[in-house]
């Protein structure tokens, strides 16, 4: 199992344990499984952080 996966498992596990119930439970764990999916994808070495803090002159197109 990819760093990603247990990232995001791990984090909808925060969530579930944080908050559970309604509407606000499942936007909870979502948001919180989406960090830990972010977060094993930096672990795993497929993000930079480069990727997401560019400055305005740096863009490539």
């Amino acid at each position: 199992m990819s760093m990603a996966v247990i990232g995001m498992v791990a984090g909808m596990a925060l969530g579930f344990a944080g908050y559970f119930g309604g509407f606000g439970a499942f936007l909870l764990v979502a948001a919180l499984g989406a960090v830990g999916f972010v977060a094993g994808r930096f672990l795993d070495g497929d993000l930079e952080p480069g990727e997401f803090f560019r400055t305005r002159g740096d863009r490539r197109g």
